[in-house]
């Protein structure tokens, strides 16, 4: 790309790549030519995954591919606000669902209704770095996408304190808003807690 293509933008990470063109015409010939490229180095562009994709934004052009995956996050034509605070369409980033689902399952997996012996402090400690560590990933762009992963984390959350207290025993709504006077009362404890709105974290 550098040395033949050196005027279309493109970006690798291991063997995934995106590379930006200016036209469809632009995007087919330079699918013919890496393909060509990469059969001369015995390889192959992945049938599959491999696809031509039309960056949406305002302008009304109908085309059957406007969203791909990238390193997580999918972009895709999204509702901005620009700083006069006039809505758009603009071609965006955001956590995409497998990202999600992935990060859901690795909440599961704590078993956190089975750490009743943990205080929530302890907790805090115990997985406040890979919690950070997602919001630091997929909280950069288009944020407010990744909330509700993080709101799930909060109903993990009520189901440890159904479990640790007798009081929330079969009362997951008031188990729920335990939590939620917790996250306002003290917000820095869970990193999530800092990036949550309060209305999502209730």
């Amino acid at each position: 790309m550098a040395e033949q293509h050196p005027n279309i933008p493109f970006e690798r990470y291991a063997d995934d790549s995106v590379c930006h063109c200016v036209s469809l015409a632009q995007a087919k010939w330079l699918k013919r030519a890496l393909e060509k490229r990469l059969r001369d180095c015995g390889l192959e562009l992945h049938p599959q995954k491999t696809k031509l994709v039309y960056c949406q934004d305002d302008r009304r052009q109908v085309y059957p591919c406007t969203s791909f995956d990238y390193l997580g996050y999918t972009f895709r034509p999204r509702r901005s606000k620009n700083r006069w605070g006039k809505y758009f369409i603009n071609f965006s980033p955001a956590i995409s669902n497998k990202a999600a689902k992935r990060i859901r399952q690795r909440i599961k997996s704590w078993n956190l209704r089975c750490r009743i012996d943990k205080r929530a402090d302890d907790l805090a400690r115990m997985f406040n770095p890979v919690i950070q560590g997602w919001i630091n990933y997929y909280g950069r762009y288009y944020p407010s996408a990744l909330y509700p992963t993080l709101k799930y984390l909060d109903s993990r959350l009520a189901r440890w304190a159904m479990s640790k207290y007798k009081r929330l025993r079969r009362h997951r709504r008031r188990a729920e808003h335990w939590i939620a006077r917790m996250a306002t009362r003290d917000t820095g404890l869970f990193a999530h807690w800092r990036v949550l709105p309060r209305s999502a974290a209730r």
